[in-house]
C-alpha cells in the first residue's frame, strides 16, 4: 500500500504541476479527490506495516496531503473557492 501511495502521490505532484498553468486551474477540482485517494492509502499503507518499513507510505501520505494543500491555495488564489 505504501507504493502504491508514493507512485500515485508522485503522479498527483505531476498533475497538480500542469495544473498550476493559467487557464488550466480547474483541473485542481479532480486533483484534490484523487490525492486524498492516495492520502487515504498512505494512511492504510501506514498502520497496516512495520514501524521498520513505514517510509514509503508516510512518503506517500505526505505528498498526498501536500498535493491537496497546494491545489486548494491554487483555487483559492483562482477564484475557484469561496
Amino acid at each position: 500500500m505504501g507504493l502504491i501511495s508514493l507512485l500515485w502521490g508522485i503522479g498527483m505532484l505531476l498533475w497538480m504541476l500542469l495544473a498550476l498553468i493559467p487557464l488550466l486551474g480547474a483541473m485542481n477540482w479532480l486533483v484534490i479527490p484523487f490525492a486524498a485517494f492516495g492520502a487515504i492509502l498512505g494512511a492504510i499503507g501506514f498502520a497496516l506495516t512495520r514501524r521498520e518499513n513505514r517510509g514509503r507510505a508516510k512518503a506517500g501520505l505526505v505528498i498526498n496531503l501536500v498535493v491537496i494543500v497546494v491545489a486548494v491555495i491554487r483555487l483559492h488564489l483562482g477564484g475557484g473557492l469561496f
